[in-house]
């Protein structure tokens, strides 16, 4: 069903736009090489993840500061498959990973075909916890900044998703209204629920289809976004 009344439309960027996984794996395959780092790759991003996933809960929950999350999430996987790693590689490695980040810039299927779409007929915006310095060379070096009339950083803002004021922040940056506005993204907790926290629309992009409440709108391919908006 088509939605009416909305003219802004709020994207994250991480695991919604741009393929976050599939770039950080890439990322970490050419810095252990750099750095003589012999692990099996598959092994460390199998626990890599739910670390990472665990710290940036912390970090937007104002639990844990960005250095603190660069070092931690790196010695917790380290730590967690028994390899030893010293302490000013760790550092290394937490400067390496930023630094070639943004080499790979694969985006999720049909983003640019949906951008495309949804630019003729709305106001696009990026809504975003991510680190400011990597969050504007992931859109430039991947070809989507155009797209968008705002980018609002939760790093440089000083607060983050699901923190209301942030919201706030980027609504009043957009200069538009809660009820003309919609937040599409793939954090349950800090996209979908602070949004709807301060009564604003939103769609909840999943690639796994889990099971949330009947009343939020789903998708698991941004080419269904064609089906609300």
């Amino acid at each position: 069903m088509k939605l009416s009344g909305i003219t802004d439309i709020f994207f994250d960027l991480d695991h919604t736009l741009w393929d976050f996984d599939r770039n950080s794996a890439l990322t970490f395959d050419t810095i252990f090489k750099k750095n003589k780092i012999n692990i099996d790759l598959n092994e460390f991003l199998n626990q890599y993840k739910t670390i990472n996933l665990q710290y940036w809960k912390l970090y937007r929950n104002e639990k844990v500061d960005k250095k603190v999350l660069r070092f931690g999430r790196l010695n917790d996987t380290f730590l967690a498959l028994n390899f030893n790693v010293e302490r000013d590689i760790i550092n290394q490695l937490s400067e390496d990973y930023i630094t070639y980040l943004t080499d790979n810039n694969y985006l999720f299927d049909n983003t640019i075909e949906i951008l495309d779409y949804l630019s003729l007929k709305y106001n696009l915006h990026i809504l975003s916890n991510g680190f400011e310095e990597v969050q504007y060379k992931k859109l430039n070096r991947s070809n989507i900044y155009h797209y968008f009339k705002t980018i609002t950083n939760g790093e440089t803002i000083g607060v983050k998703k699901p923190n209301p004021q942030i919201f706030y922040h980027a609504i009043e940056k957009a200069k538009t209204s809660i009820n003309r506005s919609i937040m599409i993204g793939d954090g349950y907790e800090a996209d979908i629920l602070g949004a709807l926290n301060i009564g604003m629309d939103v769609i909840f992009f999943d690639l796994n289809s889990s099971q949330v409440e009947t009343k939020i709108k789903q998708i698991d391919d941004l080419i269904h976004l064609k089906n609300f908006l």
